[in-house]
């Protein structure tokens, strides 16, 4: 038999080793905060060439793991998104806006798809914006984006959004770099004041890279049916990308705020895209907390009208 001293620094040593055994699961089974990963630092000039376009910044390592951890994500978003309807009955002025925001063919329309097909469509709102109209021009550049916000308890998806004003008249120089400081303020102010309003405004830049771009537009060439989907204009504004990701690094900089930041999401990978949204998603909705209201009846009292009815 060992010695009493000599068992006793025996199960001392057991007891640490299991301890620090306990410790690593914990570390590993602990999941990050994504939209901490994600966020683009507040007041620090943006340099997208130090994103990694096929990067997994956190999360599942391959497509397999990615497609099984998203899977899960889609009843927990439904029953809160149930959670944050049920609420606005009762008066809770809470909702989010999901803001998607990137390069032609980063797939704004594919996380659009992938997201509502969690959600119950009658609980959210989705707008796509293309060029303004005649009559959206006649208006100040927020008008149309004022219109299309989610009412209490929805969840709103735009697939660009009030940031093409300061992209695309940036790059084709449609109007003053004046203007376009100013549109940063007015947009800052617009956020805030939506926060609030109780709106939680979860911006997401996709950042694709520019091979990735080549092949996903020879891929729509090269199938008939989404011909529909190409236009030669795509080529030219392709021909501006050093442009536009300037643009970009200037909206990502001047427009994140401590109420309403930017995330970049790596978007070359479309399973990473697809979790990495459905995450972000689901983090901002549980810390909403909706709850469901309580009833203004007596419960026992409805039951028995019910069973003598």
């Amino acid at each position: 038999m060992p010695k009493k001293d000599e068992g006793g620094k025996r199960g001392k040593q057991e007891r640490e080793e299991r301890k620090g055994r306990g410790e690593k699961r914990g570390r590993k089974e602990r999941e990050p905060v994504l939209r901490d990963v994600l966020r683009v630092p507040v007041g620090e000039p943006v340099d997208l060439a130090s994103y990694d376009a096929r990067g997994i910044p956190a999360g599942p390592a391959d497509k397999a793991a990615g497609t099984a951890a998203t899977a899960p994500l889609g009843p927990r978003l439904a029953d809160l998104q149930e959670r944050l309807y049920a609420s606005s009955t009762a008066g809770d002025r809470r909702r989010l806006l999901l803001v998607l925001q990137g390069m032609d063919t980063s797939g704004k329309g594919g996380t659009v798809k992938h997201v509502i097909g969690f959600l119950n469509p009658s609980g959210c709102r989705v707008r796509a914006f293309k060029a303004p109209t005649p009559e959206e021009r006649e208006h100040p550049f927020l008008w149309r984006i004022e219109k299309a916000l989610p009412l209490p308890g929805e969840i709103g998806i735009f697939d660009r959004s009030h940031y093409e004003d300061v992209l695309v008249p940036r790059v084709h120089e449609l109007v003053s770099g004046s203007e376009i400081k100013r549109r940063y303020r007015q947009i800052n102010h617009f956020e805030k004041a939506l926060a609030d309003d109780g709106v939680t405004v979860v911006k997401v830049f996709l950042h694709l890279s520019y091979e990735e771009q080549r092949a996903r537009l020879l891929a729509r060439l090269d199938d008939p049916d989404k011909h529909w989907k190409f236009s030669t204009g795509d080529i030219e504004e392709r021909a501006l990308w050093p442009d536009y990701r300037k643009a970009y690094e200037l909206a990502l900089e001047r427009c994140g705020t401590d109420t309403a930041p930017w995330h970049v999401v790596p978007a070359d990978r479309k399973w990473y895209r697809n979790w990495a949204i459905s995450k972000l998603l689901l983090e901002h909705l549980e810390a909403l907390d909706p709850k469901y209201p309580p009833g203004d009846f007596d419960v026992e009292e409805s039951r028995k009208r019910l069973l003598a009815s």
